[in-house]
């Protein structure tokens, strides 16, 4: 596990790597805010460590660990527990666990996998000063929570990108991947859907709670996260809407390629079918047949039948049946 604590105030911050929980407990900043960010959750021992130090319940332990956890947040007697998750907008879509415990001074943030959604709050905190040095610990959890949030546009923005490409190639009957790969981004949004939709709740009652670890100037920020994932989940619900429409644009185009084929079928068919009578006919092994006797019968029988074969073509098109 990677720790890093950073502590900032109005003045000044700072930031220092930690190799064990005991270690970046001795960095906690006195007198301002500390931020405690733990990478991985395979160390066990710090996580324990942590969460002994600052007396979090054995129950949000288990959330910090379990990474099939629904986002949410819960308020307990010494602290406020956040967990939700980021999407990252790769090829494929990487989720990850993240959970924020929110008490006193401190902000207290584990993350599922290695890497950093938060590297633009730490520059903030770190070079540029501003609001953010002056609020307290809870301004922090709500800049770390908007960080994952700016992520969700990022990748939507990619979904949408990938959907119109899906409708330039909705009409394309001899495209073979095009159900499999529209599948796979309609698995994806339901994906993010089920990440933002939980959040938004969990923002919902972080704005009507009532809690000592929130101050009333995060109330506006609060309220502006909340409408920026309102508008994420009416545009996760748009592109469903138009992935739908994709899909039935394709299975239009692939029915009316069907629907040609049998009607080609259909007029080879019925032109053959006077002909097959005819040829039925004067095939039948009766002795006495006035034609057969005939030396014009078969060429007459085949004119016949080409007379037959092209007027039923010029009726057809007269009719534009083909």
């Amino acid at each position: 596990m990677e720790i890093s604590v950073i502590g900032y105030d109005p003045v000044g911050a700072w930031h220092k790597p930690a190799a064990t929980a005991q270690e970046a407990l001795a960095w906690r900043n006195s007198g301002g805010v500390t931020w405690i960010n733990a990478d991985c959750l395979d160390d066990l021992d710090a996580v324990n460590a942590l969460a002994e130090e600052y007396k979090i319940h054995p129950l949000t332990v288990e959330d910090v660990l379990d990474t099939t956890q629904r986002p949410k947040a819960e308020e307990f007697d010494n602290y406020l527990f956040i967990t939700l998750k980021a999407v990252s907008p790769l090829p494929d879509l990487d989720f990850e666990h993240i959970s924020l415990v929110i008490t006193g001074d401190t902000v207290l943030s584990f993350q599922e996998k290695p890497g950093d959604y938060f590297d633009g709050v730490r520059k903030r905190i770190l070079h540029n000063g501003g609001r953010i040095r002056r609020m307290a610990a809870d301004y922090l959890a709500y800049a770390l929570i908007d960080a994952v949030v700016d992520e969700y546009f990022a990748v939507l923005d990619r979904l949408g990108s990938g959907i119109e490409e899906f409708e330039d190639r909705a009409a394309d009957e001899k495209d073979d991947t095009f159900i499999r790969d529209i599948q796979q981004i309609k698995r994806d949004l339901l994906r993010v859907r089920r990440v933002i939709w939980p959040l938004r709740e969990s923002l919902s009652l972080l704005i009507r709670l009532e809690s000592p670890r929130l101050s009333g100037e995060l109330a506006p920020f609060l309220k502006d996260l909340y409408d920026h994932l309102i508008q994420a989940a009416e545009t996760v619900e748009t592109y469903r809407e138009l992935v739908a429409g994709v899909m039935e644009v394709n299975l239009s185009a692939v029915s009316n390629r069907l629907n040609k084929v049998m009607k080609v079928l259909t007029i080879i068919s019925t032109i053959f079918i006077p002909l097959t009578f005819i040829v039925g006919v004067y095939g039948m092994n009766f002795r006495y047949m006035p034609e057969l006797e005939e030396p014009w019968a078969y060429p007459v029988i085949w004119g016949l039948m080409g007379v037959i074969a092209l007027g039923m073509v010029v009726y057809f098109k007269r009719r534009h049946w083909m």
